[in-house]
């Protein structure tokens, strides 16, 4: 790790994808202390309980997981955690329970909000509305409702 530079490098051929790869934190101004004790800890406990070898592709599911929840797109975090394939990336980008009640929280949010807010289109005037239900059926091979 270059702290003074504030990136982490991983050189070509230590990586999963025998790829290397850069993560700028620059940015990120609390992360190098936050590295720096993380490493002070693990060394601790690598003396501790003689538990070595651990490496930073063991953090991945983490790293990815909290690019996810920071709104992060896609294509920038598989840059940043040096996945080629969303395959492999999906792999790593686990949904929790939390992150469920989460998406409904915010589609809760989303029918609450004002009838005239763009792009909203109340549920119930939605599921009520006979001409509502007439188009809707009708995108879908269904028979229209009278």
């Amino acid at each position: 790790m270059y702290f003074a530079e504030s990136v982490v490098r991983l050189e070509p051929g230590v990586t999963s994808n025998r790829e290397g790869g850069e993560f700028p934190f620059a940015a990120f101004p609390a992360l190098p202390e936050l590295l720096k004790a993380q490493r002070e800890r693990t060394a601790t406990l690598e003396r501790k309980d003689s538990v070595s070898g651990r490496l930073v592709h063991d953090l991945r599911r983490t790293g990815v997981r909290n690019l996810e929840r920071a709104g992060v797109s896609r294509s920038v975090a598989m840059k940043l955690t040096g996945h080629k394939t969303e395959a492999v990336y999906r792999r790593y980008a686990i949904t929790s329970a939390a992150d469920l009640r989460e998406c409904v929280g915010k589609l809760s949010a989303l029918h609450d909000a004002p009838v005239g807010s763009p792009s909203v289109v109340p549920i119930t005037s939605a599921l009520h509305s006979s001409s509502t239900i007439g188009r809707l059926s009708s995108t879908r091979g269904v028979p229209r409702a009278t």
